[in-house]
């Protein structure tokens, strides 16, 4: 089944509802219900194309779904492609964990979270007791190796995510 109709399926029968309420309402957009009623009588391959097509006139990036996941009913020649294209990406937003921590360093890790997270003392502690845990997300990657390299220091086992 191609990707984009595995992704519309849940909302076919939204659609037709839709449809059908607008036309009977009498106060819909023609030009709007003629879409869907054109969108709804496409078939899954044609639904795939139009996707594509969509995404070209959007300026939307094309492998964006096929790394969304889902499977391709092309075989597996098409999954190799969509996972090197995915691999090809670079990763450009770094999340800093915190994995473990000596005890006998809990306090520098406190105060290194303190400092990076503008949590308070408590919160910083509580924070720092739950790990496994996301300290900062989305973070650039030199600002991620330095903060990671600050937690490693103050002896805390760090994981770039």
């Amino acid at each position: 089944m191609p990707l984009f109709f595995s992704k519309l399926a849940p909302l076919v029968p939204r659609l037709r509802r839709l449809s059908t309420a607008a036309a009977t309402a009498g106060g819909e957009d023609p030009k709007l219900s003629r879409i869907a009623d054109e969108l709804l009588a496409l078939s899954p391959a044609e639904l795939d194309d139009y996707a594509a097509l969509l995404r070209l006139k959007l300026r939307l990036s094309l492998t964006s779904s096929a790394a969304a996941g889902g499977a391709s009913p092309a075989g597996a020649g098409d999954a190799a492609r969509g996972a090197e294209e995915a691999a090809a990406a670079v990763k450009t937003a770094f999340d800093v964990k915190i994995e473990k921590y000596e005890a006998a360093a809990k306090i520098k890790i406190i105060k290194e979270v303190r400092a990076v997270t503008d949590l308070g003392l408590k919160e910083a502690k509580e924070l720092v007791e739950k790990a496994p845990v996301v300290v900062r997300s989305g973070l650039p990657k030199e600002e991620a190796e330095a903060l990671a390299a600050k937690l490693k220091a103050a002896g805390a086992a760090v994981a770039l995510e």
